[in-house]
């Protein structure tokens, strides 16, 4: 149980850039459910019912919780629960019948045209793994990938010629997102200048590869644009998934349909697509004045 949880925390630092405290309050929360359960001879999530998981939730307001804390407290194993089932250790999400308050889920952190182009402008592409930082985040943004996704990039992901890239994203779901010509010109500068004098004769499937020659880690790509926004001076709270949010958020702002970043996302939903529609209010409020009688 507590290496699932310590996956998980992995999961909300480095795919969710979910804050230090709340990390914290969710690794305590579900300390207390583990031993919950423990309690009552489960040591896995496997096999537990939503009736346990009400038995937990009544017990804390038995000792006198508030209903605030048992609402974050839910909320973080709703959260976890979803998180085994994507990652396919359960086979099944017992808390989907559960009312959820919804307290996690903040709009997401996105960056200005102008930051972005800040943070891309900060890797000096005349060094070896500048170049690399370089074609990495800019096919970040380009394309919405999640750093898992763009760490399991292999080089013939790319397919440069007709623009577009294949990822394997959550569920072993296979799609294909296009590519600017901007980070395919990055992407290709790197596969053939920079690439070969990083591996040294080594052999990798890989597209993006360490000093080691090894595949890089997403934890890997997270300290990068972690890296790269501080020597940017952007002062957001910046992580892989901001450049993921910021990409389907200036593609909805350009004119671009829901559907169509849906897909390129990679979102099983168009529900979770949607809360970028509540991000760009700047579009909203041109529409408004545009279209409206009294705009």
């Amino acid at each position: 149980m507590q290496a699932l949880i310590d996956s998980f925390i992995d999961y909300l630092i480095i795919e969710c850039g979910v804050a230090l405290n709340t990390q914290r309050a969710y690794r305590s929360d579900l300390a207390k459910f583990a031993k919950y359960l423990e309690v009552r001879g489960h040591t896995h999530p496997r096999g537990i019912t939503t009736s346990i998981i009400l038995g937990f939730l009544v017990q804390l307001k038995d000792r006198g919780y508030s209903v605030a804390t048992i609402s974050r407290m839910l909320a973080a194993l709703r959260m976890f629960y979803r998180f085994l089932a994507v990652e396919g250790i359960i086979e099944r999400n017992v808390t989907t019948a559960l009312d959820s308050p919804r307290l996690w889920r903040r709009l997401p952190s996105v960056l200005s045209p102008a930051e972005v182009g800040q943070l891309l402008a900060a890797p000096q592409t005349d060094t070896l793994f500048g170049l690399r930082d370089k074609a990495l985040i800019e096919l970040l943004y380009a394309t919405g990938l999640r750093a898992s996704e763009i760490a399991s990039l292999d080089v013939d992901s790319i397919h440069f010629d007709y623009g577009y890239l294949r990822c394997t994203g959550k569920g072993s779901k296979e799609r294909l997102v296009p590519v600017g010509r901007t980070a395919l010109d990055v992407a290709r500068r790197y596969l053939y200048e920079a690439r070969p004098r990083i591996l040294r004769g080594r052999i990798s499937p890989a597209l993006f590869v360490s000093r080691r020659g090894q595949r890089l880690s997403r934890i890997h790509v997270w300290r990068l644009v972690k890296k790269y926004a501080r020597l940017a001076g952007i002062r957001k709270n910046l992580y892989p998934h901001a450049l993921r949010h910021s990409f389907a958020t200036h593609l909805l702002a350009g004119g671009a349909d829901l559907r169509s970043v849906q897909e390129m996302l990679g979102h099983a939903s168009i529900i979770t697509t949607q809360i970028y529609t509540h991000v760009d209010k700047d579009r909203l409020k041109e529409v408004h004045r545009r279209f409206h009688p009294r705009g």
